[in-house]
């Protein structure tokens, strides 16, 4: 209940953010995801994204209609979906993530930045000691982890 506790203060400072661009936050993580990397299969992209198949493949119809994403048949294997950012979808997550930074940016004010990083240290090692195996693990060692995101997201509040 802590843990869920804690994930619901933070998402308070989200939402009305998401809200004004419309998102919901399974939505948000799907376009995190995908201006990571240039496109996903359904399955990574679930898994990257903390979103059960079945509920991802209910929200990226969605996100298509809205063109800020497009899908096609893998070329390799025509059974597999990959997904992409359209440049309407790109643009979307640059405004938005620059409102992000902000958002971060007061958390760590409010928390200090020696506890804000060790929230993400600590919660880093919570994953991988917890849910080993799992698929969301080996997602997140692929795309570097929180700390990295944590250094990611100082460098861009430096530069602003």
């Amino acid at each position: 209940m802590l843990l869920m506790r804690a994930r619901e203060a933070v998402m308070l400072r989200f939402r009305p953010h998401l809200r004004s661009h419309d998102l919901t936050e399974q939505q948000w993580r799907i376009l995190r995801v995908l201006a990571e990397q240039e496109s996903a299969d359904m399955n990574d992209l679930a898994a990257r994204c903390c979103i059960l198949p079945a509920s991802l493949s209910r929200t990226i119809p969605l996100l298509t209609e809205r063109k800020l994403v497009c899908r096609r048949s893998d070329d390799s294997d025509q059974r597999r979906v990959v997904v992409a950012l359209t440049a309407q979808g790109r643009t979307l997550f640059r405004a938005m993530s620059a409102e992000s930074a902000q958002i971060y940016a007061g958390l760590e004010a409010d928390l200090g930045a020696a506890q804000f990083a060790e929230v993400y240290r600590v919660l880093d090692n919570l994953i991988e000691t917890v849910r080993p195996g799992n698929g969301f693990k080996e997602a997140d060692e692929r795309r570097g982890g929180s700390t990295r995101r944590l250094r990611s997201r100082q460098k861009a509040a430096e530069m602003e």
